[in-house]
């Protein structure tokens, strides 16, 4: 059935050409102000909390022998924040507390000195790498995507292998009905049913590739294209490059106060002789000799005070708080950067017309404008991420009471769970790129994304792909370069010129090879990060450059000369 006049279509009516309009407004008001005052009010309490525990912790002064629990019990649990919801109460009598650290350990920080400008080394070629690799991607990535594309295609050999395993196993008469259920599954390898269904799964993974090349053509060149201008935005912009580390360092002052404010009111008071040991498995040793007649006493929590008897509720509000706090501190990064790269794409003349500074321009705006509206934003992940702990605490808790219908629906409610996760982060994503490009509040600017998205979801699908291979690939060459270089170089298989270290100074060479390994995949992701949201901040520009302007004069194009000649558009020059 047709449209009634004057309905909105399904998917919203594109955007209208507006001639004040040159990139993000400068003109905007404030957003989401409720979601604002919620947030700080949520922010003074979460300070209040953490003095509180501080003043409780203080209150422990005079006594001076204290029983703490074992925080690496805690760590190694399924769910570390469950732990943080059970109140990170004393699980153990198992810790010394005279500081001696273990022999692994004692080991493992020798190791620390000597490898420490290696490593660093390493964490540095990783991210000259990464760098490298984003800013030659304008170059490499037509090359690298249709190289993939053909070398997919090559399945042909993969056919005609599963057709011929198949006929040689047909003449045979090797059928699965002679097999029956086996746990070897070497077995199955030698029926012909097996490789007939590899065959069509084969045959069908090329049909779609086939069908992709003919019908998908142009919207991979087009995704192609974006990629490349990715690639010149950021090397307009190198400032934005290196803002994921105001954003680490935010993060870490989140987790620093969440583990302080969690730890704090969770000290146990012991003991009120003068021992200054205080250890299960060897107190009964020589050097307890002038402490005979010390014992180790539990004493229990002080459930006098109002802060003591509400402990378990302020160690969810603890979790709450750190959870919408770490989801704030990135949505603003998304911002911020959504807003340097629109700046960037909106910029008629490319230099000329950027403004400067874009990178501190767009933070500023999201800090006086839209604190609000990414308050809200985080909000919503907030409350899906704790339904989700929630849940895999209710599993942990009850899994040795599970029959196999309940684990069944366990499982169907985490993974939904874990699905809605995911699009509420897609739809954050481009809710923020819109907030900072028109500086409208949240639920305004998540409908417009969504609805430009839905006009154009094939589009979207295939730049996504295209630019997670890309991505994936990137990755796999930083970490997999640096971790091969750190082997060779930690095992002593190659030596630096004029370097002093050796291999055989280590006691565990595989420790500084790990460390390497997952600091490159962090200096990786940090670099990755940028570059997935200049591509997502320019493609929903180019859609909405495409609905706006037609090329003529009066609405020229602001997309780049090779999307034009993709799309078979130009704009007419000025006579």
């Amino acid at each position: 059935m047709g449209k009634k006049e004057g309905e909105e279509p399904e998917h919203g009516e594109p955007a209208q050409f507006d001639p004040s309009f040159n990139g993000p407004l400068k003109k905007r008001s404030c957003t989401d102000i409720i979601c604002l005052f919620l947030f700080l009010a949520v922010i003074l309490g979460y300070i209040a909390l953490g003095i509180l525990g501080k003043k409780s912790h203080l209150s422990l002064r005079d006594k001076p022998n204290l029983f703490y629990f074992d925080i690496l019990k805690c760590a190694t649990s399924v769910n570390v924040m469950a732990s943080a919801l059970n109140g990170l109460q004393c699980p153990t009598t198992q810790v010394e507390t005279n500081g001696t650290p273990s022999p692994l350990l004692h080991s493992f920080l020798t190791d620390t000195a000597p490898s420490f400008l290696l490593r660093f080394v390493g964490l540095v070629i990783a991210m000259l790498v990464s760098m490298l690799f984003l800013l030659l991607l304008r170059f490499t990535a037509p090359v690298m995507v249709w190289l993939l594309i053909i070398g997919l295609g090559f399945c042909v050999a993969g056919i005609w292998h599963c057709y011929w395993e198949y006929d040689q196993y047909r003449l045979q008469g090797a059928k699965i009905s002679d097999v029956g259920f086996t746990t070897n599954v070497k077995i199955y390898l030698q029926v012909q049913e097996t490789w007939l269904a590899f065959l069509i799964i084969v045959s069908l993974g090329e049909a779609v590739i086939l069908l992709t090349l003919i019908f998908l053509r142009t919207r991979i060149l087009i995704a192609i294209a974006l990629i490349q201008e990715s690639s010149k935005a950021i090397g307009h912009m190198m400032s934005a490059l290196f803002f994921p580390l105001f954003t680490f360092v935010l993060l870490l002052i989140c987790v620093a106060y969440w583990s302080a404010t969690a730890l704090y009111p969770s000290t146990c008071p012991f003991l009120k002789n003068g021992c200054s040991f205080c250890s299960f498995q060897s107190f009964n040793s020589s050097k307890y000799q002038d402490c005979a007649s010390a014992r180790c006493i539990f004493i229990t929590y002080n459930e006098e005070g109002l802060f003591q008897r509400n402990l378990f509720n302020l160690q969810i509000y603890n979790a709450i708080a750190f959870l919408w706090c770490v989801n704030f501190v990135i949505a603003l990064g998304q911002c911020t950067l959504a807003g340097a790269f629109a700046s960037y794409y909106w910029a008629f003349n490319k230099p000329g017309d950027i403004p400067m500074f874009p990178v501190t321009g767009s933070f500023m705006r999201s800090l006086r404008y839209h604190v609000g509206s990414l308050a809200f934003g985080a909000l919503i992940l907030t409350l899906v991420q704790i339904v989700r702990i929630l849940l895999e605490y209710i599993d942990h808790k009850t899994r040795s009471a599970q029959n196999a219908c309940a684990r069944f629906i366990l499982c169907c409610m985490k993974c939904c769970l874990w699905c809605l996760e995911k699009f509420i982060k897609f739809l954050n994503r481009n809710a923020y790129i819109m907030i900072a490009i028109y500086g409208k509040n949240f639920c305004v600017s998540a409908k417009n994304a969504f609805k430009l998205l839905m006009r154009n979801i094939i589009r979207v699908v295939v730049l996504d792909k295209v630019t997670d291979v890309l991505l994936f690939f990137g990755k796999l060459l930083v970490v997999g370069g640096v971790g091969v270089l750190a082997f060779f170089f930690f095992s002593g298989r190659i030596q630096a010129p004029g370097n002093s270290f050796s291999s055989q100074n280590l006691n565990y060479y595989w420790m500084p090879i790990i460390t390497v390994v997952f600091g490159s995949y962090l200096v990786a992701q940090g670099f990755f990060s940028v570059y997935s949201m200049c591509v997502d901040t320019l493609f929903l520009c180019f859609l909405e450059d495409l609905e706006r302007n037609d090329g003529s004069i009066q609405k020229p194009y602001y997309m780049s000369k090779n999307l034009m000649k993709i799309l078979n558009k130009s704009n007419k020059a000025a006579k």
